[in-house]
């Protein structure tokens, strides 16, 4: 009787009992491990979709290769030429409409070729096994192959060849982020699918094999070799392939692509509720000229560079509609250039001189005129807690000056008397009726200062402020949606007389003579309303400027606020601004800006402002209805303690003796003075027939207030109370 080999069935068992489990096992992984294949491949790319944004005449704005998907450029398979989805079929898998999803032949012929060269050189996959790979991006292993091999046949029995094959298509990756076989054309070739030739097509299909390796700009012999095998495996007879074969290669040099993120940003930002998933947003933005402007500001900076200059923005409005038509920050879109992710034209910098014309235009709307005479000398005044020495740029000084010049040539001891006159809250509120937001500290933060632009505010505000005086005195706010601006609507801030008298003096070179010359680059081939502005320490540049349809504005300047090295606002932005106005002015005609008819012409004296007389050189001004050089309305006149300033604190310095030690007291600059009383702590410690008086100083708290009688007056002028401590 034969004996039982029980320990060979055990073992037998043992192997048939761990395969099993293997089995189980790899089937069970396989099943969690699969991922399901969504209903509508679409519907799948198109959450990750983001709106569409148009300029102006329909071309697309928001062009970035940063998404997963190829959102933008989706091209129907009806639309593709049967010749380029041949070659994509015959060079990635030849039996695409005969398999399930994974062919096997060619899986075979895979592992073998890779087994004789001892590492992988030949994958295999399927059109089908790739979109999956698309779908479901995984490390590459024979364990994701293997899965995708199963999803592959999930993804066949939900979509038909067509389907697959045109989603292939659109997807497919490329060289510089760059899907599908639009994005591709465009980038190697710079044209449509439909105009390419037969081998710029075979390159399409051979490229995705190995964009780098293949790349046209550096591998062309490659390329080649890879483009001709192709052509021998297409079907097609001698003549026909030969013809193919010598065919060129029409490449693209990339050139500079144009970035919207940070308009777009802003838009996205705002718009309403409604819009946000209506997928194509229809924007006032005017692509050429958005791309002229970028070189325009690039170049700029690029010269100015040498400066210390980092950054620029530059915004450019319609202001007969107040559409926004480009949006630029400097080198949008560059990789090797500092900050430029940062917004530039909604960051918050110092204005500098840029806010004059706004500042006059309040005084003038409060009572001064064009011709009113303002004391341009040696100005020392209260600054928070201290004192500060007011200079003009150029550190001269021209004693009795007109508004028209003083504004014309950006003077600062004349603004700081214009705000002086109004007061800080008085024009804080006028800046807000501006648009202006960002100037959102109590009055007393800014003091005087905020006269020659110590406040932040932005590019955007300070341009939507410049279009008030283009538009006559109508505020309206900038608008960014084609068909916004008739929904917008708009309120007066200034009289059409006041906004055109500003207009007439910001474009008046003879305003300007005295700091800028005649040759000033600010004058500009036609009439064109310009002023810019320098904050302290060369931290900021700006040149603004209408004409009688446009609103510009620029800025330059560093985003990490480190000083440029003596860039100014005529100097650094002014010459951008000049080109932009030639891009602007080109191919039109251009109008002088809009006149106030109600605006009355009068000859003044140039040294008085008063009526012309025949013992004094006449200028022509124009005057608002209702004022005139008239006697004192023709010189600015308060009267106020300018030292000490309120809050005051002041400190005894040891190294001079107690009883040598004075502080000045002194008055605003006011005419005919009879005599002043100066009075501290209520009690009259001096009478002088002067705007000064030298105050013995002492340590303590104190209060002063001055009495000021004029000449022919009865009753005298009482100042306001001033506070100051002395340690």
């Amino acid at each position: 009787m034969p004996s039982l080999n029980i320990s060979g069935l055990f073992n037998k068992k043992t192997v048939l009992v761990v395969c099993a489990l293997i089995v189980a096992a790899l089937c069970g992984a396989t099943i969690i491990s699969i991922k399901p294949i969504p209903d509508d491949l679409l519907t799948y790319i198109s959450v990750t979709k983001k709106n569409t944004y148009l300029d102006r005449y329909g071309k697309r704005l928001n062009v970035t290769y940063d998404n997963q998907w190829n959102i933008y450029d989706f091209v129907k398979i009806h639309e593709i030429p049967e010749f380029l989805q041949n070659a994509f079929i015959i060079s990635e898998d030849k039996r695409f409409y005969t398999h399930g999803g994974v062919d096997w032949l060619a899986r075979l012929g895979a592992v073998r070729q890779n087994i004789i060269a001892g590492e992988v050189v030949r994958g295999a996959s399927t059109i089908s096994e790739q979109v999956v790979r698309m779908l479901h991006p995984r490390p590459r292993s024979f364990w994701s192959r293997w899965l995708e091999g199963f999803e592959a046949l999930l993804l066949e029995k939900k979509f038909s060849k067509v389907e697959i094959l045109e989603f292939y298509l659109n997807q497919v990756p490329y060289k510089a982020r760059r899907r599908g076989i639009a994005q591709a054309a465009s980038y190697y070739f710079d044209r449509d699918i439909s105009t390419l030739n037969k081998k710029e097509m075979l390159a399409l299909a051979v490229l995705v094999r190995s964009p780098k390796w293949l790349d046209p700009q550096r591998q062309v012999s490659k390329l080649d070799k890879s483009i001709n095998y192709l052509i021998r495996r297409l079907n097609i007879d001698s003549a026909k392939a030969a013809e193919i074969s010598k065919q060129e290669l029409v490449l693209h040099q990339a050139g500079i692509e144009y970035n919207l993120s940070h308009f777009i940003g802003y838009a996205q930002s705002r718009l309403n509720p409604d819009m946000l998933d209506s997928g194509l947003i229809h924007t006032t933005i005017d692509l050429e000229l958005q791309l002229k402007a970028q070189k325009i500001l690039d170049n700029r900076l690029e010269r100015l560079k040498k400066f210390h200059v980092t950054n620029g923005a530059l915004l450019i409005v319609d202001h007969e509609t107040n559409e926004i038509i480009s949006w630029v920050v400097g080198y949008a879109g560059k990789k090797d250039k500092q900050f430029n992710k940062i917004d530039a034209v909604t960051a918050q910098r110092q204005p500098g001189s840029a806010l004059k014309p706004l500042l006059y235009a309040n005084a003038i709307r409060k009572g001064w005129t064009a011709a009113t005479m303002l004391d341009d000398s040696p100005l020392e005044e209260s600054v928070g807690l201290g004192m500060h020495t007011y200079h003009n740029y150029s550190r001269d000084h021209y004693g009795l000056i007109s508004l028209r010049e003083a504004l014309g040539n950006s003077l600062n001891i004349p603004a700081v008397k214009a705000i002086q006159y109004i007061g800080p809250n008085e024009f804080l509120s006028f800046l807000y009726d501006l648009g202006i937001e960002s100037l959102s500290g109590h009055p007393n933060v800014y003091g005087d200062g905020l006269a020659l632009g110590n406040g932040e505010l932005t590019l955007f505000e300070l341009v939507q402020a410049y279009t008030v005086l283009a538009r006559m005195g109508d505020f309206k706010p900038l608008s960014f949606i084609e068909g916004e601006h008739l929904r917008n609507e708009s309120h007066r801030v200034l009289s059409e007389d006041i906004a055109s008298l500003i207009a007439d003096i910001i474009s008046d070179p003879g305003a300007r003579e005295k700091e800028f010359g005649w040759d000033s680059i600010l004058n500009l081939p036609y009439q064109t309303a310009v002023k810019t502005g320098t904050s302290s320490d060369y931290r900021d540049a700006w040149a603004l400027g209408f004409n009688d349809r446009y609103t510009v504005g620029i800025w330059v300047g560093n985003l990490d606020y480190s000083g440029m090295n003596e860039v100014t606002g005529s100097s650094g932005p002014a010459v951008a601004l000049r080109s932009i106005f030639n891009e602007l002015n080109r191919n039109r005609e251009v109008r002088p800006i809009y006149f106030s008819k109600n605006l009355v012409k009068q000859r003044v004296c140039i040294e008085t402002g008063l009526a012309a007389s025949a013992d004094c050189e006449p200028r022509d001004e124009w005057f608002i209805p209702g004022t005139g050089p008239d006697g004192m309305a023709a010189l600015a006149q308060e009267v106020r303690i300018r030292k000490p300033s309120k809050g005051l604190m002041l400190a005894m310095d040891p190294r001079i003796p107690d009883e040598y030690e004075y502080f000045e007291f002194a008055l605003t600059d006011t005419a005919d003075i009879k005599n002043v009383k100066w009075f501290i702590n209520n009690k009259l410690v001096a009478t002088t027939d002067k705007l000064t008086y030298n105050w013995k100083v002492s340590r303590g708290e104190f209060t002063t207030r001055a009495e000021i009688t004029l000449n022919g007056s009865i009753r005298p002028i009482v100042t306001e109370e001033i506070e100051y401590k002395v340690y």
